[in-house]
C-alpha cells in the first residue's frame, strides 16, 4: 500500500507514536500522505473508522479526501469515518450536545447575509462598510475565544467599546433566535468540551485519532478543539506548511505551529521537500523568495520535473496595455503548444484588478470563469425557499421568519410586522411563538391576525410531517402551497421568472438527492445549508476556460501556466501591509502564487496606474528582485534586451510562423 510514497511520506504514514508535524511544501503530495495514513491506521493498525476524524477546510477538499481514501480500503472498512470540515463537525457535536449549552438540538446556522443584518439592525445603520468592520471585529474575537464581556473589559479606544457593546447585544439576539453564526460552530464546542469533562471524555473516546489538513490556517479556537479532543495522548497528525501561511487576516495564527512543539514537547516532525508540481526553475525561485522570511521550520523544494522555462517578468505601460499583453501572450501560447484555455490562471492580488483583465478577454472572445463568484446558494429565490426549511428546523429564526411570512406575499404588511415584533420584544418570545398568544389579539385587528395565524398553522403542519415524511414530498407540497412558481412570474419578466424557476427546481433535486444520499431529514438537511454555502468552493465542474482568480483564492489550487499580474509596490506587497510581520505574510503570498505554477509563469507590472482619477508612476515588487534572478527574462523594460531575449523572440516569431504556414498548407 505504501509502495507508492516516498520515503519522508512513508515516514509520516507509519509515525503512529504520539504527535507528528508534518511539513508538508507546496504540491509535495499531502492529500495523498493523509489518505494513505487513514487507510492504514484502518487496513494495518486496527482502528474502527468510526474512531478517525480528517478535518480539512473546505467541503471540496473533504471531499477529494474521501475519494482518495475510498479508492485505498475495500467493502466497508471506511465505515462510519469522519472526513470533514472543522465547522462541519462543530456542527455535528453540537447538535448532539446542545442541550448542555442551553440550545435546543434544532438550532439555526445563520449566514453571512443574516448576520450583516442583525449587526445592521443593532447599529441602526445600512452603511455596510461600518457594519462589515463591527462583523470583522466580533469574528476576530470569537476566533481568538474572547467574550463580549471580555471583550468590553479589554477595549482600548471608542470603536472598540461600540464593537465590544455590539458584539453582547448580538449574542444575546443569536441566543433569542436559537442561532448560531458561522464562527459559534467552533467556539460553542470549544466551550462545550471545556466546561463538560463528561461531554469531552464521550468525544475523545469517539474520535482516538485525528488528522488535520492545512494546519497553519487554523485559528486560536480551532487549536483549542484539536487540543481538547486529542488530550495529553496526542493522537493527532497535523500536514500544514508555513510557507503558506496567508489568512492572519481572517484570525488564522502560524503561531499554531510554534505551539504544538511548547504544547507537545514529543512532537515529531516530518519534512515533504520533494514537489511533484513544478519545474526546477519555478522552485528555485520560489526558494529564494521565500528564504528572505524568518523561518520556524527550514525547508527546501526540489522537484525532478527537469529545468523548465525561464520565468518571464513583463514590464507594461498601464494595466490596459497589462490586460492586451497577458492576453495576447496567451493566445499565441496556446497557439503554439496546442494548449487549453483551461491550462492557463491569471492570478492577482485583489479583486478589483480583474476587470480590464475581463474586458480584453471578451474582446478577444476568450472563454474565462471568475473565482469566487456569488454563489448558488445566495440567489434571492433560494434564499426563499431556504427561509422556509429553516423555520421548519427551529422556529424561533425570526429572519427567516420575516423572509418567508412576506415571500410570497400573504397579506401581511409592514405595520402587522411591525407590530408583532414590538409585541414579541416585549414578551421575550420569538415572532412565531408570539403568533399564538391571547395577547397579541389585542393588538392587531383580525384581518391583520388571520394571515399570521394561517401561516403559524402551516408552518406546524410541515414540521410534523418533516419529522415523519420523505423530503422530496414535504417540498413538492411546499412549493405548491405557496404557489411559488405563480409568484415568480407574477413579479419578473417571463423570461427571468423561467430562469429563477429552473433554479428552484435545481435546488429541490439537490435536496432530494442529499436526503437519499446522505439519508438525512429534512430538518438535518435544513441545519447544513448555511454552512454548505459558507464552505462550498463554489466549482461547477470542470469547463475550458481561463481561470482568474485572487491569490487567497487559488491556493491549493495548480495550472500548467500562470500569469501573476500586478507584482508592484504598493499592490504586492500591498501599500497597508508595509510592517515588517505583515510583508512577510505578502511575501508568503506571492510564494502561493509562484508555486501554483507547473510548467509556465510569468509576471507582469506597470509603470504606471489610476488611482483616484490621476496618473501615478509604479513600481516593481521588492519579490521580483528577491526571486532567482538566473532563471528570469525581462521585456518590456525601457533598457535594450539582451542578445539573449532577441533570440528568444525571433525563435517564438519563427516557430510562429512555420505553424501559420502549416496551417495554410493543410
Amino acid at each position: 500500500m505504501l509502495s507508492h510514497l516516498n520515503s519522508p511520506q512513508r515516514e509520516a504514514v507509519k509515525h503512529l507514536d504520539g504527535p507528528l508535524l508534518v511539513l508538508a511544501g507546496a504540491g509535495s503530495g499531502k492529500t495523498r500522505v493523509i489518505a494513505h495514513k487513514i487507510a492504514y491506521l484502518i487496513r494495518e493498525c486496527g482502528y474502527s473508522g468510526n474512531h478517525i476524524a480528517a478535518i480539512t477546510f473546505t467541503n471540496k477538499a473533504a471531499r477529494e479526501m474521501q475519494e482518495r481514501v475510498g479508492t485505498l480500503l475495500e467493502g466497508k472498512s471506511g465505515r462510519g469515518l469522519t472526513v470533514s470540515t472543522f465547522h462541519s463537525l462543530g456542527l455535528t457535536m453540537l447538535r448532539q450536545e446542545a442541550g448542555a449549552i442551553g440550545y435546543k438540538p434544532r438550532f439555526s446556522v445563520l449566514d453571512a447575509a443574516d448576520a450583516m443584518h442583525i449587526t445592521s439592525e443593532i447599529l441602526k445603520t445600512t452603511d455596510k462598510s461600518e457594519i462589515r468592520r463591527i462583523q470583522g471585529r466580533i469574528s476576530l474575537w470569537k476566533n481568538a475565544l474572547v467574550s463580549p464581556e471580555l471583550a468590553l473589559k479589554q477595549a482600548e479606544d471608542e470603536a472598540e467599546h461600540q464593537a465590544a457593546r455590539v458584539y453582547l447585544t448580538y449574542q444575546d439576539t443569536l441566543r433569542a433566535y436559537q442561532a448560531m453564526d458561522f464562527d459559534d460552530l467552533i467556539l460553542r464546542p470549544v466551550e462545550l468540551l471545556r466546561d463538560h469533562p463528561a461531554v469531552l471524555e464521550k468525544w475523545q473516546n469517539k474520535l482516538r485519532y485525528l488528522l488535520i489538513d492545512e494546519y497553519q490556517d487554523t485559528n486560536a479556537c480551532q487549536y483549542q478543539l484539536l487540543r481538547l479532543l486529542a488530550g495529553v495522548k496526542g493522537m493527532f497528525t497535523a500536514v500544514g506548511d508555513d510557507d503558506q501561511a496567508i489568512y492572519a487576516w481572517r484570525g488564522a495564527d502560524a503561531n499554531n505551529l510554534r505551539l504544538l512543539r511548547e504544547d507537545y514537547p514529543r512532537l515529531a516532525v516530518v519534512k515533504l521537500e520533494q514537489n511533484y508540481r513544478s519545474t526546477l526553475r519555478i522552485l528555485r525561485s520560489a526558494n529564494t523568495l521565500i528564504a528572505n522570511n524568518t523561518k520556524l521550520f527550514e525547508k527546501k523544494l526540489w522537484s525532478e520535473l527537469g529545468l523548465g522555462d525561464p520565468i518571464q517578468v513583463m514590464t507594461a505601460k498601464n494595466d490596459e496595455h497589462e490586460a492586451e499583453t497577458v492576453v495576447m501572450r496567451l493566445l499565441a501560447h496556446k497557439f503554439q503548444h496546442r494548449t487549453r484555455f483551461g491550462d492557463y490562471a491569471i492570478l492577482y492580488r485583489g479583486n478589483h484588478q480583474a476587470r480590464v483583465f475581463e474586458q480584453v478577454l471578451r474582446n478577444e472572445r476568450v472563454p474565462y470563469r471568475l473565482s469566487g463568484g456569488s454563489s448558488f446558494f445566495d440567489k434571492a429565490e433560494i434564499k426563499d425557499l431556504t427561509a422556509y426549511l429553516r423555520l421548519i428546523a427551529n422556529s424561533d429564526d425570526d429572519p427567516a421568519f420575516i423572509r418567508a411570512v412576506t415571500t410570497p406575499k400573504r397579506g401581511v404588511g409592514a405595520q402587522t410586522l411591525e407590530a408583532l415584533g414590538q409585541y414579541a420584544a416585549g414578551r421575550h418570545i420569538s415572532l412565531f411563538a408570539a403568533v399564538f398568544e391571547e395577547g397579541l389579539a389585542h393588538q392587531l385587528a383580525p384581518r391583520q391576525l388571520e394571515p399570521l395565524r394561517e401561516f403559524g398553522a402551516f408552518l406546524n403542519r410541515l414540521q410534523y410531517r418533516a419529522e415523519r415524511e420523505p423530503a422530496p414530498q414535504i417540498l413538492s407540497d411546499l412549493l405548491a402551497a405557496i404557489d411559488y412558481e405563480t409568484y415568480l412570474y407574477d413579479v419578473e419578466e417571463p423570461r427571468a421568472a423561467e430562469t429563477k424557476w429552473k433554479n428552484v427546481q435545481d435546488f429541490v433535486g439537490w435536496i432530494n438527492r442529499k436526503a437519499e444520499e446522505d439519508e438525512k431529514s429534512l430538518v438535518e438537511l435544513a441545519q447544513t445549508i448555511a454552512l454548505i454555502n459558507m464552505l462550498e468552493n463554489r466549482e461547477d465542474g470542470e469547463v475550458d476556460a481561463v481561470k482568474l482568480s485572487t491569490l487567497h483564492a487559488a491556493k491549493g489550487l495548480e495550472y500548467p501556466h500562470v500569469f501573476l499580474v500586478g507584482v508592484e509596490e504598493g499592490i504586492l506587497p500591498h501599500r497597508e501591509s508595509l510592517e515588517p510581520a505583515k510583508v512577510e505574510e505578502e511575501r508568503r503570498l506571492m510564494y502561493v502564487g509562484v508555486t501554483r505554477a507547473q510548467r509556465g509563469l510569468s509576471m507582469t507590472y506597470c509603470l504606471k496606474r489610476k488611482r483616484g482619477g490621476e496618473w501615478q508612476a509604479c513600481e516593481p515588487s521588492r519579490f521580483i528582485a528577491e526571486l532567482s534572478q538566473e532563471d528570469l527574462r525581462y521585456s518590456g523594460r525601457e533598457t535594450a534586451p539582451t542578445e539573449e531575449t532577441k533570440a528568444e523572440g525571433n525563435a517564438r516569431l519563427a516557430q510562429l510562423k512555420a505553424m501559420l504556414g502549416k496551417k495554410d498548407a493543410a
